[in-house]
């Protein structure tokens, strides 16, 4: 009698564990539902999306008036709203500090996550810096390294490369290109970036 109860309440824990496995998402699944919330974004803001080849034939340019958002080969989407300074002393260049204005949306979530917009008094700051073909960023100040740690999301470094110093960028930032959450979780942010500004 005590082999069967037993031999029940094995079955039972083996059915429960069982259950709790098949109710975990792998992580192709947690890709497709990250992809598929980006299409909707995408639909219910009508972007339009460009390809590189066009954004490269537009002088790296995207038409706001058109709603256009490049999708580069990072798997980030792009809306350059304004370059910034005609100066071209104004680039970013290695070792530059940048200054960011910015809001973040979670697309998952459909809320605002974190924003400086509205508080004059915090700015988020960055070091830049290259190494051949990689480029990084380490937060020294503001909301993202209180929140997320200091490495600035690869996405955010996205745009820098085609606008100057206090360009505007709307970006659509996948989790592999995101902040620690956004990678722990497959998680897709928006970011609304009014100001990349050079101090140097």
């Amino acid at each position: 009698m005590k082999k069967l109860v037993f031999f029940f309440l094995f079955l039972l824990a083996f059915g429960l564990s069982f259950e709790s496995c098949s109710n975990t998402k792998s992580y192709a699944d947690m890709l497709d539902d990250e992809k598929a919330a980006i299409s909707a974004f995408i639909k219910d803001h009508d972007i339009k999306v460009i390809t590189q080849s066009e954004f490269y034939a537009n002088d790296s340019t995207t038409d706001t008036l058109k709603n256009e958002y490049v999708h580069l080969s990072s798997g980030v989407y792009m809306q350059i709203v304004s370059k910034g300074s005609t100066d071209p002393a104004d680039t970013v260049r290695k070792n530059d500090k940048i200054l960011v204005r910015f809001m973040e949306y979670s697309i998952m979530a459909a809320d605002t996550t974190l924003s400086n917009l509205d508080n004059p008094e915090v700015v988020d700051e960055f070091n830049y810096t290259t190494s051949g073909s990689s480029l990084s960023g380490i937060f020294t100040q503001g909301y993202m390294s209180s929140v997320y740690g200091s490495s600035v999301p690869a996405g955010w470094l996205v745009p820098l490369p085609y606008i100057r110093s206090m360009a505007h960028v709307k970006l659509i930032v996948p989790s592999k290109m995101g902040h620690s959450t956004a990678s722990q979780y497959v998680y897709p942010y928006f970011y609304d970036i009014r100001k990349f500004q050079i101090y140097r």
